[in-house]
Order: C-alpha cells, then structure tokens, then sequence
C-alpha cells in the first residue's frame, strides 16, 4: 500500500504557488489527491481518530458515557477500506484511539446469504475491522442477508429508520458510480431497500464466489438519501481503474446513471484519492486548462498531441491561433514560436517509431527510443490474458524474439480459477472427438458437484489449470 506504482512526473501544474481555488475550479466536490493511497489512508484514519476524540470530549466524562449516544460511523467494505481498517486496529492497539463509544452502521449486504459466509459484508467487517477492537456488540448495526423475502421490505424500513443520525459516513465507488449497491438508475431520495445487482457487478464479485452462479443476485443496501442524511462523508478511491469513475463523480453533472454523482449535493462531503485515481481530472490530466505549468519536452509534447485532437489538425498544421484559443498561451511564453513547437514535437514523435524495438546493436542511438545495449536484452511482456499479447503487438513481439531478445511473457489472468466451467467441458469434448479419451461424463459430474461458497475441486483446478497453460503455449 505504500508503493507508487506509477511513472515519476515530468512536468505539470505548478500547484505551490497557485491559490487552492483556482486548481479546483473544475472540480464540484472537494478533492484530496494523496502520491499513493498509504498517504491517503493516513489522512482519513487521522479524520475519523480526531472526529471521534472530539465526539468523546464533547458527550464524556470520566469515562461514563451517555446512553445512546455513540458516535457513529457510517462503513463500507471490499478493497477500499482494507488499508484503512488495517490502519485503525493499528492505532487501537497502540492506545491511540478506542471505540467503546462508537456505533458502526455497514452500507450494504449481500441477499440472500449467512453472515458465517466468508463472502458476506458481516464476515468480512468482522474480520478485517470489528474483531480487532474494544466496539460493543450492540453497537455494530450490518444489514441482515437472512431475512425472509415476506419480510425483508419491513425490515429495511425499519433498518433505515434506525440509521437516523451518521457523524461521519466512509464510503467506497464503484466502477459505474454505485454507492453501496446503489447501481446506475438508482434515485436521489432512495431508502435502505432490497435491490437487484447488475450483471456486471455480479461479474466483479463472482471472484470471491466461485464463479458467476454462484454470485448473488440480490443485495441490502442503504439509499442514497440515507447515506446523504450524514453529517460529513468523506469518498476514498485507489487505482487507476477508478480514474473514469472519479472524473465524472467530481467533474461531470448529477446524474442517476452515475449515482455517487448526487454526493455534489451535499454540503460536506471530500473525496480522497491518490494518484493514479486522479489521472483523468482536469488538473491532471490538461493541467493548461487550470493553471501555470512547467513545460517539459514531454509534457509540451502531451499538450500540443491534446492541441491536434481538440482542432481536428495535424501537428504541423496547428496555428497561433490555434495554441493561443485553447489555453495554450503560456506556452508560447517559453521562449519558442509555435511553428518550431510543432516541428520539434514532430520530431519528437517521429523519433518513437522504429523496426528495432528492442534497440538495435552497434548503432547509433541518439535519436531512438531505445538503446542499443545492453544486447540483447531480457524482456517481459505483460499480458491480461493469452492471445492478448499476440493481439495487440504481434509483430512487435515477432520481431524481439528474431532480433535475438530473451523475451518473457507474464499473463495477468487468475490461472485456473478463471477457466469457466463450459470451457473445460469443451476441450474434454474435443478431445473425446479426437478420440483421445471419453472422460466427458466424468468431468461433468465433478462440475454438478461443486457447492455454493467452497473452493472448487481439485481434479477441475488441474484441468482448468492445464486449459490454461496450453492457452499460453498456443
């Protein structure tokens, strides 16, 4: 969590000396970017330790606590939180803070589902939080995933109605803008209810599930009118797959196709994000729009290839006007005319393009994008699945490996576990077909013997695991 993966800047806003509300001019939420989400995680664990000791000397004394009166603290789970919640024990087992007067509402839960499921949001809040600290037992409110579906209504009602006052809400967001289960369509004045789950949502939890049919399809959750009812609430985002999400959360208009974008409306709420999260705001992703820039040769090469794309013209073709309509006046003031801005970024590009992507020997490399020694030299190709990497630079990969380059390729896909079930019974097909052998009943009957909840068998790991493998070597 305290690693940054990224690249280091090069260029870009100068945000020391430029007043806080000119960065966040385009911005509609208020918006903390941390370098990395350990940063980001200290900051909102110093928020809720503070907002709790504040809570405690206002309403305590000599460690008599009034009755009814904890502070409570709105939660979500999945991986958001996990560095928080690690974060918090931390600090409680040093003394630095306690929850003995702290009430814990969780946003949502799965439906139907045990709470001794390890999938279940009770299982998990337990045991990467609540199991760690001094919180009573009857302060700790998660929605009920076993409730009768002639019930269930009552009981959300009666589950929002106790849900009356949050001091601090923390809350994650999901790839399409869901908060809690809130998914796209959902409305601004929405209580805690039973809701039906997106088939892509299903898609992103059937990992912890064992697959898709076994992936609920139902879920509790809090409203986005319950959640907004919190006196401060305080979004966290990690990683550069909630980037999208982010830009449209904090810039984009109030919109139930992208629920957490009603978070605007409220008067007291921060996002906190890091690095990666924030690539595509507008102060990072066309600081020029916002503010005062150091203009390196690469970021001037990123803003004048954003110039073509926004005047529909190729580099050198772009005009004066062109850079001096578009908020790129300032680079002009760098001491170079746009004409020689246009042919240096030409040249600039023209230099990335080579038949020797690995670097070419005994040649002179001043003006190639790679260089020539050490040779040959070790590469990895990095792969969300294979064919993937034939796919998308075939011919690049064809040419390290004859230009004599000791080239790797790493497949970024969950192995056997990501093999469906069909596919397995696919290949045993064929190969009964090729009549290599008819085990095609056995195998299926190990497939109807998988449980809900369990790991899968492991006869069906080592074929799914062997699919897999072949899938690479082809």
């Amino acid at each position: 969590m305290n690693n940054k993966y990224s690249l280091p800047k090069d260029g870009g806003l100068i945000a020391e000396s430029t007043p806080r509300d000119i960065i966040h001019r385009y911005e509609k939420i208020h918006t903390t970017v941390y370098e990395n989400e350990y940063l980001g995680v200290q900051y909102v664990a110093d928020t809720i330790v503070k907002a709790i000791r504040t809570y405690n000397e206002l309403h305590c004394s000599n460690e008599v606590y009034e009755e009814q009166q904890p502070f409570v603290l709105g939660l979500t789970t999945g991986r958001t939180p996990l560095g928080l919640y690690r974060e918090l024990v931390k600090r409680h087992k040093e003394g630095l803070v306690n929850f003995r007067n702290v009430a814990v509402f969780s946003l949502d839960e799965f439906y139907p589902i045990r709470s001794t499921e390890q999938q279940s949001r009770n299982f998990r809040i337990h045991e990467d939080f609540l199991n760690h600290i001094d919180i009573l037992p009857e302060n700790i409110h998660i929605p009920d995933g076993t409730i009768s579906e002639d019930k269930v209504s009552e009981y959300c009602a009666s589950y929002d109605h106790s849900v009356r006052k949050i001091d601090l809400m923390i809350i994650g967001v999901g790839e399409d803008g869901q908060i809690g289960f809130n998914e796209p369509g959902s409305y601004a004045k929405s209580r805690t209810r039973l809701v039906q789950l997106t088939h892509n949502t299903r898609k992103i939890q059937s990992g912890a599930f064992f697959g898709l049919d076994y992936t609920p399809k139902l879920a509790i959750t809090m409203g986005i009118d319950t959640i907004m009812r919190a006196d401060k609430i305080i979004l966290m985002a990690w990683g550069e797959e909630k980037a999208q999400i982010i830009q449209k959360v904090v810039e984009g208009e109030i919109t139930t196709q992208v629920p957490a974008s009603n978070l605007q409306a409220h008067p007291n709420i921060e996002v906190v994000i890091d690095e990666n999260a924030a690539q595509l705001l507008t102060r990072e992703q066309t600081p020029w729009l916002v503010g005062p820039c150091k203009w390196t040769p690469k970021f001037t090469r990123k803003a004048v290839v954003w110039l073509c794309g926004v005047v529909q013209k190729p580099i050198l073709k772009l005009t004066y006007k062109d850079y001096i309509e578009n908020s790129l006046g300032e680079l002009l003031e760098q001491g170079r005319a746009y004409d020689q801005i246009n042919i240096d970024v030409f040249n600039d590009l023209q230099h990335t393009i080579t038949g020797w992507p690995g670097g070419k020997p005994n040649a002179d490399d001043s003006t190639r994008p790679v260089p020539s020694n050490p040779y040959p030299k070790r590469i990895v190709i990095f792969s969300p699945h294979p064919d993937d990497d034939v796919i998308s630079m075939g011919g690049t990969f064809i040419r390290l490996v004859q230009q004599g380059h000791d080239v790797h390729v790493a497949y970024e896909t969950s192995g056997n576990v990501a093999v469906h079930d069909d596919v397995v019974l696919q290949n045993i097909d064929t190969a009964r077909e090729l009549g290599y052998g008819n085990h095609y009943a056995e195998v299926e009957k190990i497939i109807a013997g998988k449980k809900k909840g369990e790991p899968e068998p492991r006869p069906l790991l080592d074929l799914k695991g062997a699919i897999r493998r072949a899938e690479a070597r082809a």
